[in-house]
């Protein structure tokens, strides 16, 4: 049997961010119009939750400058495979990036790019788990489900882009 699952919405400098777990931890951190939005059940429901006021307190730190790290029990829901990427996320330094490739190889899958890409692409917890901080081969921003801006917005908080470089310009 699942336990409920509580949401909320959010405010961030990223725009409007849905968050959402239960006793189990972190489920989803949900950007405004995702490309992969998670199917919600009866058992989502809107309310409070100790996970959710954790989480919305150290996101306001991390926005603020004040957090380089999560302390959240986490519990993304997904295939075996996807769950070893998203772990792996979470050794990727504040302020550092990897490429597609390099987070294959530490899934000990080098032949498997795309599949750790799209792995990366279903994240149900970014910035908590940083697939922000992978980035093409080249050094170039690749897709991201919260936007390109976002991902660039990060990076930079982060001091892994320079401020005065703006893709979008």
């Amino acid at each position: 049997m699942q336990s409920n699952v509580f949401y909320r919405h959010i405010e961030s400098p990223v725009g409007a961010l849905l968050i959402a777990g239960n006793d189990e931890g972190l489920r989803l951190i949900e950007f405004h119009a995702p490309r992969h939005p998670m199917r919600r059940s009866e058992d989502w429901h809107e309310g409070d939750h100790a996970v959710l006021r954790d989480t919305q307190k150290q996101l306001g730190e991390y926005f603020a400058g004040r957090r380089r790290s999560f302390e959240l029990p986490l519990a993304p829901q997904g295939t075996q495979f996807q769950r070893q990427v998203w772990w792996e996320l979470a050794n990727i330094p504040f302020g550092g990036t990897i490429s597609y490739a390099e987070l294959a190889l530490r899934v000990d899958r080098p032949t498997a790019t795309r599949a750790v890409g799209a792995a990366n692409g279903r994240n149900p917890i970014p910035i908590v788990l940083p697939c922000h901080r992978v980035i093409g081969a080249n050094g170039s921003l690749t897709g991201f489900g919260g936007g390109l801006p976002t991902k660039q917005f990060l990076l930079q908080l982060e001091g892994a882009m320079p401020r005065q470089v703006d893709l979008f310009a």
